[in-house]
């Protein structure tokens, strides 16, 4: 597929490291400008340099996600400049607790959730009317594995990562009928901070580097891709179609 982003204006949340950064990365050199949203501010920072050094542009917005007030205002600032949003990467998520749900504290259980689905369901209420101002709006939703496999202790995690795959799901089945594209993207183990946090001891240098992830999932945000409301997978380091079930 061609990734000429070229003029097209794309938003990444979780921009500061892992996934996100690269992600973000992968866009401007395809020749987007980057909106990239981060709660550290050095790591949006480092990105802002990689991203100039590759000739292209971001702006930066850090803030918490956790700040629905932030995301209501973002749609409104981003329409203020741009007029519409061509692209979303919506890729910021915690793990939470590896614990057995009776064990998990409410406090860490509604983190997770806040992070993970009301974040993202918010922001995709604020900038729903900016992707549908775009000849081919597409947007992306970072989903996981464990939304299927539901294994033992990783209960939080699983549930909100079903959820924003259901969001995901429900979300394309209204827009069908127009010009924006939505997707979900299971990227699979790797080489990210949070993979650490959760398999500790694992031998990082197996699985792939974040980078390599980010560059696999471009072809989803091009104007070719023509699928909505699926879900894709990244496999030994490249896309993999997997259709929900009816």
């Amino acid at each position: 597929m061609n990734n000429d982003l070229k003029d097209r204006i794309a938003l990444v949340t979780g921009a500061s490291r892992g996934i996100g950064y690269f992600t973000a990365l992968e866009l401007a050199k395809a020749g987007a400008h980057v909106i990239a949203c981060a709660r550290t501010v050095g790591g949006l920072e480092e990105l802002d340099d990689a991203i100039k050094a590759v000739g292209g542009t971001a702006t930066l917005v850090p803030f918490d996600l956790a700040d629905m007030a932030a995301i209501d205002k973002l749609g409104g600032s981003i329409f203020e400049r741009w007029g519409k949003l061509d692209i979303l990467v919506a890729n910021a998520g915690v793990l939470g607790v590896i614990s057995p749900i009776g064990h998990v504290e409410a406090k860490v259980f509604e983190k997770v959730m806040t992070i993970n689905v009301n974040a993202t369901w918010r922001l995709i209420r604020s900038v729903e009317p900016l992707l549908l101002k775009s000849d081919a709006g597409r947007a992306l939703i970072l989903s996981s594995s464990a939304a299927h496999k539901c294994k033992p202790f990783w209960g939080p995690y699983s549930a909100s990562k079903a959820a924003v795959e259901a969001l995901a799901r429900t979300w394309a089945g209204e827009t069908q009928r127009t010009p924006l594209r939505i997707l979900s993207i299971d990227p699979g183990a790797t080489r990210t901070a949070m993979r650490a946090q959760a398999v500790p001891g694992e031998d990082p240098s197996v699985l792939p580097h974040p980078s390599e992830v980010a560059q696999a999932m471009m072809p989803l945000l091009s104007r070719e891709m023509t699928e909505t409301g699926k879900l894709f997978i990244v496999r030994e380091r490249k896309i993999v179609d997997y259709r929900m079930p009816e």
